[in-house]
């Protein structure tokens, strides 16, 4: 990825964690997809918003990091996350992953999936839901139904807003359906800015 122009994140800043969920089999596809691959990347200036991000959580709380679960994503990593959902017809998969043909945010190196962890504890703060969570309690735009509901507490909202206050912040844009993913571009600027990371 570095040959395409991207930065290793923990080159920028090494306080940030990383633990690629698409490394492991603790995804919602349950597979490993990227292999030994232990790293994130992203481009350069969506990696200095994401250390400036980093710098702006550690003043309201040195105990806590961002932890990145994924960054930058091959186009050949897209397909494959594509297929493994062979089973859902195409209209509905994309409610779980971006269509290839058209590309996401990721593919070009501008969209970062995260969380935060305490330190202390070495434990990700409780958001609701676990990362790869597809249902309603992982919409930013049901957090107050779900709240109303009982379905979400207090806290949880709370350390929603934290992330996603400190992600604004530094110029990342949330998402409706996901708590953890945030785009630095839209997908329209990515594509005219970056070329695609194959």
């Amino acid at each position: 990825m570095q040959s395409q122009g991207l930065v290793d994140i923990q080159s920028i800043d090494p306080s940030i964690r990383v633990d690629l969920k698409y490394s492991s089999t603790d995804n919602f596809f349950g597979k490993d997809i990227y292999g030994d691959s232990e790293k994130a990347f992203l481009q350069e200036k969506p990696a200095i918003a994401l250390k400036l991000a980093q710098y702006l959580l550690k003043k309201q709380n040195p105990d806590y990091s961002l932890l990145v679960y994924d960054a930058a994503r091959p186009l050949s990593v897209q397909r494959v996350l594509w297929e493994s959902l062979d089973s859902i017809p195409s209209r509905n998969r994309k409610n779980y992953v971006a269509d290839p043909e058209v590309g996401s945010i990721h593919n070009y190196g501008c969209a970062v999936d995260l969380t935060i962890v305490d330190l202390t504890t070495n434990q990700a703060l409780d958001m609701g839901t676990p990362f790869d969570y597809f249902g309603h309690l992982a919409y930013p735009r049901k957090e107050n139904q779900m709240l109303n509901e009982g379905k979400l507490n207090q806290k949880q909202v709370e350390n929603r807003l934290l992330l996603r206050n400190i992600m604004l912040t530094t110029g990342y844009g949330p998402i409706t359906s996901e708590w953890w993913h945030f785009n630095f571009y839209p997908l329209a600027r990515a594509k005219k800015t970056y070329k695609i990371i194959e």
